[in-house]
């Protein structure tokens, strides 16, 4: 029994040394602390860091608690109160992040991916970019509002979820809107997703994340007659299979601009990177063939997008199989849905021996959130004061957050760019964060919390 108590008594120790540090050193150590605790999503085991961020925020005072319907993989809420019911009182800010991670293949690391390793001015482990760099960054600020007593004139809650990677929201962000969505409700929430890079003409491109493709992972299946190899048949399902693979991937995606695209090509265009853009932003929809043929990272923020990555078929070379599957990875629109997509690509295969079929988790598709709330203001403020080139756009992501469940709620979400990684290594090998970038977005991040929840 001693021991429990010891490590629970040096870990308050060790909280309240770190605490006790200036908010970019605390939240550098936040960091660190998250790296090396392994929520590789599978299994997750979210709750490990659930329990520390819930040990930081009682040795600061701060309320929390731990939900959830799975004791392995429970969420973090904590809240410090503003004015609340109090005349003029606003609706609250919520800052949220994922507390899970990608697996991490260790012999393709050249560090350990839960050592949190120090080098060259980088930390390296997985969920150095994504996401556990947000979430100590979020943490570091609570805190320090927190010990200065800053007078809020809106709460300020910080959601850690869990089963974010790979769409498992049903333990994360989907339990806590089912169960528990009074303890996040807020007028808007910053989280993931957002991205700042430094372009060749020394412009800072800070782009945030207003809306979000949806992963739409769809089957394509094959179905034959089995027999030797030796005899061709016209129904051999793997054939079947790549013709109707060719004709999905070589088809012409439909092209659909939105609120943000379009207004992220409009600003992309006034700068000398992209110059090339001008003449082309007039007639988007006309012009997307030239486009693409320019940048696809531009191709794919106009259109559905379709990548064959996985298929199944056969058991030995001379066996023509009765079966045929490939998995295909599908990025589609806000403004379309997954009806729209099954019916055009039955279409584009056009061959009943193929079954096309949906598979696994679904992202519920929503409208931009707004350009004009105080948040999205007071982020374009502080950007434009962080650097004397700063270019703010907002921009859709190709991949996908927590932030659309709770869009689909009514609330406006942004990914906010806090951190420049001119080198992404989300989910690759290697991962890592620059400490001087991380530390300087988490002074972004206090900038903007205190604008626009502070008195």
């Amino acid at each position: 029994m001693l021991r429990p108590v010891l490590t629970a008594l040096l870990l308050a120790v060790l909280a309240r040394a770190q605490d006790s540090l200036p908010l970019k050193e605390r939240a550098r150590q936040y960091l660190i602390d998250l790296i090396r605790i392994d929520t590789s999503s599978p299994p997750g085991n979210e709750t490990r860091a659930a329990e520390y961020l819930k040990r930081v925020a009682d040795a600061n005072g701060i309320g929390s608690e731990l939900l959830g319907g799975d004791p392995q993989r429970l969420n973090f809420v904590a809240r410090l109160r503003g004015s609340g019911g109090a005349p003029g009182a606003r609706r609250p800010l919520l800052l949220m992040a994922h507390t899970d991670v990608v697996p991490a293949e260790r012999d393709q690391w050249t560090v350990d991916p839960f050592a949190a390793l120090i080098r060259d001015g980088f930390i390296y482990g997985r969920g150095a970019q994504d996401d556990k760099s947000v979430l100590a960054a979020e943490l570091a600020v609570l805190v320090e509002l927190k010990r200065r007593d800053v007078k809020l004139d809106r709460d300020v809650i910080l959601l850690a979820e869990s089963g974010e990677e790979g769409v498992q929201a049903e333990v994360g962000i989907q339990w806590m809107i089912r169960q528990a969505f009074d303890k996040i409700d807020a007028e808007f929430a910053l989280n993931e997703g957002g991205a700042a890079r430094d372009l060749p003409s020394g412009v800072r491109l800070f782009l945030i994340q207003t809306t979000e493709k949806i992963p739409t992972r769809v089957t394509l299946t094959a179905r034959g007659s089995a027999g030797h190899g030796s005899l061709p048949r016209p129904d051999n399902p793997v054939a079947h299979l790549a013709r109707a693979i060719t004709r999905l991937v070589d088809a012409e995606q439909p092209v659909k601009i939105n609120e943000t695209t379009r207004r992220y090509f409009q600003e992309l265009a006034k700068m000398p990177d992209y110059a090339w853009l001008a003449p082309l932003v007039p007639k988007l929809e006309a012009s997307a063939g030239a486009i693409r043929a320019r940048d696809p990272d531009l191709d794919a923020a106009m259109r559905t997008t379709v990548s064959p990555t996985i298929l199944r078929a056969g058991m030995k070379i001379n066996v023509i199989p009765n079966i045929a599957e490939a998995q295909i990875d599908v990025r589609r629109l806000p403004n379309e849905t997954k009806d729209d997509i099954l019916a055009r690509f039955r279409q584009i295969i056009s061959d009943p021996a193929v079954e096309v079929a949906p598979i696994g988790a679904d992202r519920p598709a929503t409208e931009p959130s707004s350009l004009t709330t105080a948040l999205y203001r007071a982020m374009e403020q502080t950007f434009h004061q962080a650097h004397p080139r700063a270019a703010v756009v907002p921009f859709m992501q190709r991949g996908s957050t927590d932030g659309a469940n709770l869009r689909a709620k009514g609330m406006a979400v942004y990914g906010v760019p806090l951190f420049v990684e001119n080198e992404s290594r989300s989910h690759g090998n290697d991962e890592r964060i620059s400490i001087a970038g991380f530390e300087a977005g988490t002074g972004l991040l206090w900038r903007i919390v205190t604008d626009v929840a502070g008195r």
